[in-house]
Parts: C-alpha cells; sequence; structure tokens
C-alpha cells in the first residue's frame, strides 16, 4: 500500500527497510512481544536482503561476479519466493532489474537521490530475467551473470509481512495485522468486525479510501513515492523488464487484494508494468483490485471491497 493507515488503536510502529512498519494485534497485552518479533525478523532480513548494505549477503551474492555463491537458507527462499512471483506475473515482476535501478540513480537509499540528478537517461536495455537465475538446493548455492543486481523490492517486504504475521499469531495466540511501507498481512483470528485500513493515492499520504479486511493480504504499489527526476524527467522505481526503463503506465496507484501479501504486492507490480492491459489481467485472475490514474480516475475490479481474495497462482 502507498502508504496504509491502520485503523485499530493497539499498534506498534517502527522505521525499517527504508519505509515505516506497523503491527496491530488484537490483544493489548502481546503487543510488546510482537513488536519483538516485528524488529527482529526486519533487521533480519536487512542484513540479508539489502542491496544498499555492502555488507548485506545479496551484494555479497553480487560481488560473486557469476561464480558459485554459498547462500543461507534465508537467501535461497527469498530468491525461490522471487523467482515464483516473476513466473506468476510472466516476467512482469522480475528479479534482476536492481542493474536497471543503479543506472537510474538508485543505488543508495531513496532519502539520498529524491533531490535528482542532472544525468540523462540510461538506453534501453532489457534486464538478464529471471531465468538466468540459478538455484542449486543440494548444494545450497546461487548463481547470477556477471552484472546482474539482484532486487528484491517486489516481493522481501510483502513476503515478511506474510511471515511475520504467520509467527506473531502462531507464537502468541493473537490475530495481527503487519503493515511494511503499506503492504498489509494478517495472521490469526480478526475482530470480528475486520481490520480498517486506509488506502491513499496522494502524495499528501491522507486516506482516499477505508477497506475492511478479514483475510489474506493487501498491497498497493505506486510511482509517487519513488520517483525522482533524472535528466529534467520523472523517474520512478518500477521498471519494465523488456526495456530496463520505468514502466509506462497510466496508473499512479494500483491496490489488490489476494490470498497473501506477498500475491498481492506481486500482482500490483505487475498491473502497473501492463499499463493498459492491467484491468483485463487482473479480471482474468479473479483479483478485486483498485486502480487510480495519474488525473485521479478510479477504476476497479473483481468486486473491490466486497470480493474473496485469492491466490495469485491457483493450487
Amino acid at each position: 500500500m502507498g502508504p496504509g493507515h491502520l485503523g485499530a488503536p493497539l499498534r506498534y510502529r517502527t522505521r525499517a527497510l527504508g519505509t515505516t512498519a506497523e503491527i496491530v494485534v488484537t490483544d493489548p497485552g502481546a503487543l510488546v512481544a510482537a513488536a519483538a518479533v516485528l524488529e527482529q525478523r526486519l533487521a533480519h532480513l536487512d542484513e540479508v536482503a539489502s542491496r544498499f548494505r555492502p555488507d548485506s549477503e545479496i551484494s555479497a551474492l553480487g560481488r560473486a561476479a557469476g561464480r558459485p555463491f554459498e547462500a543461507s537458507a534465508d537467501l535461497i527462499e527469498l530468491l525461490d519466493v522471487a523467482l515464483a512471483m516473476a513466473e506468476a506475473t510472466g516476467g512482469l515482476v522480475d528479479p534482476t532489474v536492481g542493474a536497471a535501478l543503479c543506472r537510474l540513480g538508485y543505488d543508495r537509499d531513496f532519502a539520498q537521490i529524491a533531490g535528482g540528478d542532472a544525468s540523462p537517461l540510461p538506453r534501453r536495455c532489457a534486464v538478464p530475467g529471471w531465468r538466468s537465475i540459478e538455484i542449486d538446493h543440494e548444494r545450497g548455492t546461487v548463481r547470477i551473470a556477471p552484472g546482474t543486481v539482484v532486487d528484491l523490492g517486489a516481493t522481501a517486504k510483502a513476503w515478511a509481512a506474510d511471515v511475520i504475521a504467520a509467527a506473531v499469531s502462531t507464537r502468541l495466540g493473537v490475530g495481527a495485522l503487519v503493515s511494511l511501507g503499506g503492504d498489509v498481512a494478517l495472521g490469526g483470528p480478526v475482530p470480528e468486525e475486520g481490520f480498517a485500513v486506509g488506502l491513499s493515492d496522494l502524495a499528501s499520504g491522507e486516506s482516499t479510501e477505508t477497506v475492511t479486511l478479514r483475510s489474506g493480504g493487501l498491497a498497493t504499489s505506486g510511482l509517487w513515492r519513488r520517483r525522482w527526476s533524472r535528466g529534467g524527467q520523472f523517474v520512478h522505481h518500477i521498471i519494465d523488464p523488456e526495456t530496463g526503463l520505468p514502466a509506462r503506465t497510466p496508473w499512479r496507484t494500483v491496490s489488490v487484494a489476494a490470498a497473501s501479501c506477498l500475491e498481492a504486492n506481486a500482482a500490483s507490480t505487475a498491473a502497473l508494468v501492463l499499463g493498459e492491459g492491467a484491468t483485463s489481467w487482473l479480471v482474468s485472475r479473479g483479483l478485486p483490485a483498485r486502480l487510480v490514474t495519474e488525473r485521479g480516475r478510479l477504476a476497479t475490479t473483481g468486486g473491490w471491497g466486497t470480493g474473496q481474495p485469492r491466490p495469485l497462482v491457483e493450487a
């Protein structure tokens, strides 16, 4: 979500992964323990998957320069998740877009590039492609082609929201809602009235609609939160894998409800890359979605607000 604002009062909020992380639990007595789970999991995710940290495991993978890299089970799981979502979206959500983002100047924390860059736009160049990532599960190794930079921004946070919500509900026996930069996941028993979540498609962050969640996950992908100037033009972080350049799309934000936060975020990102074809793609998958154009016009699919979240890929 970009961003989402939780409607429940019993919450813990912190900064992590360059965004706002929140957790809400149905029992106030469990909030301190739930917050500890959130903090620990996010700190570990940053150590494994941040492409902005030279000491992260994914940065070490990049330095392996085509050689087999002995990866932790956690990194392999994150890559498995990213490749599954790449396949589910027909390659629209591709974890090998990292070098394309770096060429646009997004090679450090966003706060350091928000002021823009006068350099010209890079040339059109397709990304290496998700199928170029080789994982040997028996040996516990990963190999990527030289020059490839893996970016898990479209999957890792959303996956973490699902994992944290499930861990809190299982460990503490409570219902939980986790929001990481607005990517929302539910775990355990929810209140009878559900969780109220505010959606925003405005740069001000003010809520423009409130939805009630009772299961699954919700995510919004948008352009205005990660937008900067490059060569006198506005660019953004949603990369079209075919061009290696920011996707050309009529949508300002796309919100999707699905069976998990991971699948919701993959679908919302894919919809932005698809552009004009997003609505038919979402309808074909039965996914409830809310799409807002740059001029503020609204479109919905799949019984948005009333539809039951479903998997992006049927089992």
